[in-house]
């Protein structure tokens, strides 16, 4: 489950409990209506900062309850995919700054969740991101890959993480550049994470132009998703 609040100029969306923060279709559906709510209350001047309790981030899809179905799990599977789909839409287009703070484990559509904000923040001393499909033997959806082509741009780093399933701790996700900057401790992280979400919100950016260069930064995420068109080639200035 989670949780939406609004702190100053920015909203903290956090995953509640100390668990592992899978993504049921129930925690999927309270996901989409927290960023619904915000792209509804969001003004220039907002950001959002995405954390969660306890040692996970999000440890991805729920499969113990898509293996409850037994010769239904692929079923039950693609479903969360597909409404996971919708999750990442809503992120790709937010019209405000994102930034995620990771506090704990974070794999596979955790993972995921992790790099469809703009910045990543991550702790140091425990905790790693890993993308598990290869080890448990799963592909990739091809909406993973594509944002996974979009934010992990060094093709050594993007290998090691979908070629030889590598769980990476922060500093080396630094080293990589796949995440932002790696902090001592949750408290710090966070901090930092909401440091940078007042710093973006402050700058009163409008927000359907930060949508818009943002979706044309990432375009074949964008495409994929079922943001732009096959052949629609989004432009900064289309609104002038």
């Amino acid at each position: 489950m989670c949780t939406l609040e609004k702190r100053g100029r920015v909203f903290v969306l956090t995953l509640t409990g100390d668990h592992e923060h899978r993504f049921s279709p129930t925690v999927i559906d309270d996901l989409q209506a927290a960023l619904s709510r915000v792209r509804a209350e969001q003004t220039p001047g907002s950001a959002l900062v995405t954390t969660a309790e306890g040692k996970f981030f999000s440890n991805g899809f729920d499969l113990t309850w898509a293996k409850a179905a037994g010769s239904g799990f692929r079923d039950r599977l693609r479903f969360m995919v597909t409404k996971f789909e919708r999750v990442m839409a809503d992120m790709i287009s937010l019209p405000i700054p994102t930034v995620a703070a990771v506090t704990g484990h974070a794999a596979a559509a955790g993972f995921l969740l992790a790099l469809s904000h703009d910045y990543v923040l991550m702790r140091k001393d425990r905790g790693v991101i890993y993308m598990s499909e290869l080890d448990i033997g799963l592909p990739f959806p091809k909406y993973f890959m594509a944002i996974m082509r979009a934010k992990i741009t060094a093709k050594g780093a993007r290998r090691d993480v979908v070629l030889r399933a590598a769980k990476i701790k922060a500093e080396e996700a630094v080293e990589k550049g796949i995440i932002d900057s790696a902090h001592d401790s949750p408290e710090e992280t966070f901090a930092a994470a909401m440091r940078l979400g007042e710093e973006l919100a402050v700058r009163k950016w409008d927000g359907d132009v930060y949508a818009e260069i943002r979706k044309a930064t990432f375009e074949e995420a964008s495409q994929v998703l079922g943001l732009l068109d096959k052949d629609e080639k989004t432009q900064p200035n289309s609104r002038l």
